[in-house]
């Protein structure tokens, strides 16, 4: 987890906080990775466990997918996990946090990533369709701008395509998972683990 008052401005599009970048592990199954952290981006002090949760429980892309999301990426830990176990796969990294975007651009080129794109939400194009879209999202926006985005996303996915989210129950998980099956969407809880659920959601049928 990140130390106190490291993250918070991790959805500030340029952060004040003075800089002090360090090197956090990323151990998987199936890929080991240093990432370069920084103040002023989400969980500088370490992978957040909710985003590990992701990686080793999110289902994986359909088959044949060849554009996915990250949204809300920080310093890449899941658009660089992505690119690396989808090498066909452009993979979007997408923040407003301007030196979040660097240091993921930074992290996909260590790990030799090159199929990931960094990207501010406004240079995403209009015509993009993900066939899939992972997020340990920006809670703290506040809950109206939380849904907004989210909704934003929904609307790019591909028919067959799934939006798969972490969320902490202490953050309101329980509350976004209600809100999210609003409307007809497929919603489903794939897991739980440490306060943490692992939500899968499709598009308005």
């Amino acid at each position: 987890m990140s130390e106190p008052g490291e993250d918070q401005h991790y959805f500030s599009v340029r952060p004040t906080s003075p800089s002090a970048e360090r090197q956090v592990p990323l151990v998987l199954p199936d890929l080991r990775l240093a990432l370069v952290t920084d103040r002023g981006t989400f969980a500088a002090g370490g992978v957040d466990p909710g985003t590990k949760l992701l990686l080793l429980d999110a289902p994986p892309p359909p088959a044949g997918a060849t554009t996915l999301v990250d949204v809300g990426t920080g310093y890449g830990p899941i658009a660089v996990t992505l690119a690396r176990r989808h090498t066909a796969a452009e993979v979007w990294a997408v923040d407003v946090n301007e030196r979040a975007l660097a240091l993921c651009r930074r992290n996909a080129a260590a790990a030799g990533a090159t199929n990931v794109v960094t990207a501010r939400p406004e240079e995403v194009p209009e015509d993009l369709v993900a066939d899939a879209v992972y997020s340990n999202p920006p809670i703290r926006i506040g809950k109206r701008a939380l849904h907004q985005l989210l909704d934003r996303w929904l609307g790019r996915l591909a028919p067959q395509g799934r939006m798969i989210l972490v969320v902490h129950r202490h953050l309101g998980a329980d509350s976004l998972q209600r809100w999210l099956g609003g409307g007809g969407r497929p919603v489903e809880r794939l897991t739980s683990r440490a306060g943490y659920r692992l939500i899968s959601v499709g598009p308005t049928p």
